[in-house]
């Protein structure tokens, strides 16, 4: 007879993802706005945070790291090009290949963004929530470590 237990236990972990993921994207929308992206696309932040995280790349493995097409990927660069937030440069190895990179006020911008949401967060917090809040929040956090661990 364990059936009801089992469907509330199921039906109370469905709940709770869904208002879960919806807390996740609002929370991601607010700090996106902190940053401001300004007219970025989802894909061009994908690609500028790709070439920071991994390093210059050329357009061929930026394209199947980010599982498009290499001709999907060449208006991306272009736009990034042309608004200054990534150069390109030969390729030592193979000359024939460019290397894409952050520029350096890229990169700048970056951090200043990543400033301004951490900024945000920290002063949405103490403003919002106790001392105690604060520590149950924390004990989430861990939770939800364990949600995303290998």
């Amino acid at each position: 007879m364990d059936v009801a237990p089992d469907n509330h236990q199921a039906m109370r972990a469905s709940v709770l993802a869904q208002d879960l993921r919806a807390l996740l994207g609002k929370l991601k929308r607010r700090l996106r706005e902190q940053a401001h992206v300004g007219d970025l696309t989802p894909s061009q932040v994908s690609v500028l945070l790709r070439l920071e995280k991994d390093g210059p790349a050329t357009a061929s493995s930026l394209a199947r790291a980010e599982g498009m097409r290499p001709q999907s990927v060449a208006p991306v660069i272009a736009v990034l090009e042309s608004a200054g937030l990534v150069s390109g440069a030969p390729d030592p190895a193979d000359g024939r290949q460019t290397l894409l990179s952050l520029t350096d006020s890229c990169r700048q911008w970056v951090q200043e963004g990543r400033a301004a949401r951490q900024d945000w967060l920290t002063r949405t917090l103490q403003a919002r929530l106790s001392p105690e809040e604060q520590d149950r929040l924390a004990e989430a956090v861990e939770l939800l470590k364990r949600l995303v661990e290998d």
